[in-house]
């Protein structure tokens, strides 16, 4: 029976290291090795983005999992004049993308996503899709290489890589971009829209009876809010309400997901321990995060891998 094959990444910040680490040790598991080459469409967000689009255009596992340990820091630098300039929190992004950009330079380089050798689908937010009066609004975009009238192939992978990862508040918007997990903080649904869409030629669409998919998430903390009645206003919602959207959306398209696809789903996240939390920009704990990403037992996902993927 024809297996169209999804592998869809969470969003997380620098809790893509996890991603990466767990991606690696699956891909030279006995009895599965090499599953992660057979994969039709890669699909991410924000930094899962970075890694499905890293993935596509033939880079390891490995080799994307050390950019996160080796230049997590770099991209991710706090300097006392940034915080000088923005106030500290109060205005302004905590972080300057220049060196997320030079990463994503140094990687891509100019390939663009027509390049690519396999299909991708990226989801980022159109701050103002500059229409007419009539038309003008905000919008979420897919940024894909599939052919047709609204491929994306053109665009430049290290530019998508940029606009789906400028999360707000930590990066500034890039080209009218922001971060995709605003909408879309696991892609699992619209990985399997932008496969089986009637808009894709025909040699390119999937059937969803043919659709299996993989959805590795970067880790979750055991958070919560509490009290019956929170009368905040926006200071005190504005952190909060970020993550309550970027984990809501996530569990919805878990869900969504699981429904559509049943045993040919299968979601992969790591889920830290009650008392821990790690921020997509904690720098500091990046040694902690190869140890969990080392630590998982991965014997269920191996055996559907080995069951539904191969």
């Amino acid at each position: 029976m024809p297996t169209y094959r999804i592998l869809s990444l969470d969003g997380g910040g620098l809790r893509g290291l996890i991603t990466a680490r767990l991606l690696q040790r699956l891909d030279a598991m006995p009895g599965i090795a090499g599953w992660l080459g057979r994969a039709d469409l890669l699909v991410g967000t924000s930094t899962g983005g970075i890694l499905a689009l890293g993935l596509a255009a033939g880079q390891s596992p490995q080799a994307m999992g050390d950019i996160y340990s080796q230049r997590g820091g770099a991209i991710f630098d706090d300097s006392i004049w940034d915080n000088l300039r923005d106030l500290g929190k109060t205005v302004g992004a905590d972080y300057s993308a220049k060196g997320l950009k030079a990463e994503l330079r140094r990687v891509f380089g100019d390939q663009r996503l027509q390049d690519l050798g396999r299909k991708v689908a990226i989801p980022a937010f159109d701050l103002d899709n500059e229409a007419g009066p009539a038309e003008r609004t905000w919008k979420p975009k897919i940024f894909h290489n599939f052919t047709g009238a609204d491929s994306d192939g053109a665009q430049r992978v290290a530019d998508v890589a940029l606009y789906t990862s400028a999360a707000p508040t930590y990066f500034p918007s890039a080209n009218g971009y922001i971060d995709g997990g605003v909408f879309a903080n696991n892609p699992s649904i619209v990985a399997l829209v932008q496969a089986i869409s009637a808009r894709n030629a025909a040699h390119e669409r999937a059937a969803l009876d043919d659709v299996v998919m993989l959805s590795v998430g970067t880790g979750v903390s055991l958070t919560y809010i509490k009290g019956q009645t929170l009368d905040w206003g926006y200071a005190q919602w504005a952190q909060p309400l970020i993550n309550v959207l970027m984990d809501g959306t996530a569990g919805i398209a878990d869900y969504q997901a699981r429904q559509l696809l049943g045993q040919r789903y299968h979601r992969l996240q790591l889920v830290f321990p009650p008392t821990e939390t790690i921020a997509l920009d904690a720098v500091d704990k990046l040694g902690r995060m190869e140890a969990l990403a080392q630590a998982l037992p991965l014997d269920a996902v191996a055996g559907w891998i080995g069951q539904h993927w191969l």
